[in-house]
């Protein structure tokens, strides 16, 4: 017997049926983030290269094991990675700490949903970290994964029911965006600098109806990486641009950002001026 449309899966899989699998990618993630009762996200951004400092330590223990008596005449090239890799695993260990932090402050909330939940891509890295650090803390936390041809797959920690696996890029950007109430960016490469710059547009040009935090985290990394101070000079973007990133080094610090901005601007209500405000409704949890 010949299946009905919805149920040919030669139809679904061609390209006429494109828009029904973009459709899906948008309804499915919706139901479930509903069933789970999500009221929003922070989302942890950053490199998928970092790892955690018991395996990058065991990693550089390897090679030194390996070069043990012998003398180079120049430096090791997997030395010197080694050897970075434990340097960077700072951020991995802080990430974890600060999803952590998070999540036992929003769990200790009270509220009827599930306020400011730590979400990631899914992957490795840093991505792992903010994951695990909110599992630990007991909270749920969301990985919305992106299939691709030469990754690994999503990371253990994230919560089975919020684990999410995308075919098309710009769905997995609009579920980063739709919920989030704040972000905290770590040293990363290009995917990280596209991830924050899709969000930090959409600030700018007010396409977003809510107050969404930016967070640089690692000043010795995003001082050297991002300088914008010219992008002003030239007059590509306006001086208050700048304001739109906040800066910190430490989980202590980006956890105290994190809760001033989250009570104040989607905990507490509303001041008789803001609620007068165009759009200051809709940025209101």
């Amino acid at each position: 017997m010949q299946p009905t449309a919805y149920r040919n899966k030669e139809f679904l899989d061609s390209e006429e049926a494109r828009p029904l699998r973009i459709l899906a990618e948008y309804l499915e993630p919706l139901r479930r983030f509903r069933a789970e009762n999500i009221q929003d996200t922070v989302v942890f951004f950053g490199s998928a290269r970092i790892h955690s400092r018991e395996r990058a330590e065991q990693a550089l223990q390897r090679i030194l094991h390996r070069l043990a008596g012998k003398e180079p005449s120049e430096p090791d090239e997997h030395l010197l990675r080694g050897r970075k890799a434990v340097e960077w695993s700072r951020y991995y260990e802080e990430a974890r700490e600060l999803a952590r932090r998070l999540t036992e402050w929003s769990l200790g909330l009270g509220s009827p949903r599930h306020r400011f939940v730590v979400a990631s891509g899914g992957g490795a890295g840093i991505m792992e970290a903010a994951n695990r650090g909110a599992n630990e803390a007991g909270g749920k936390t969301v990985g919305l994964n992106i299939r691709l041809p030469l990754e690994q797959g999503a990371n253990a920690y994230i919560s089975e029911e919020l684990h999410f696996e995308f075919h098309y890029f710009f769905m997995r950007k609009f579920w980063f965006a739709y919920l989030a109430k704040a972000l905290v960016v770590f040293p990363g490469g290009f995917g990280t600098l596209d991830e924050m710059f899709e969000i930090l547009t959409l600030m700018q040009t007010e396409k977003l109806a809510k107050q969404i935090q930016i967070i640089l985290y690692g000043t010795d990394y995003w001082n050297r990486i991002l300088d914008l101070e010219p992008m002003v000079e030239w007059g590509a973007i306006s001086p208050g641009d700048l304001h739109l990133l906040q800066r910190a080094d430490t989980p202590v610090q980006a956890f105290e950002l994190l809760k001033a901005h989250l009570t104040a601007h989607h905990l507490e209500p509303p001041t008789p001026q803001e609620a007068k405000a165009p759009g200051i409704a809709k940025t209101r949890s």
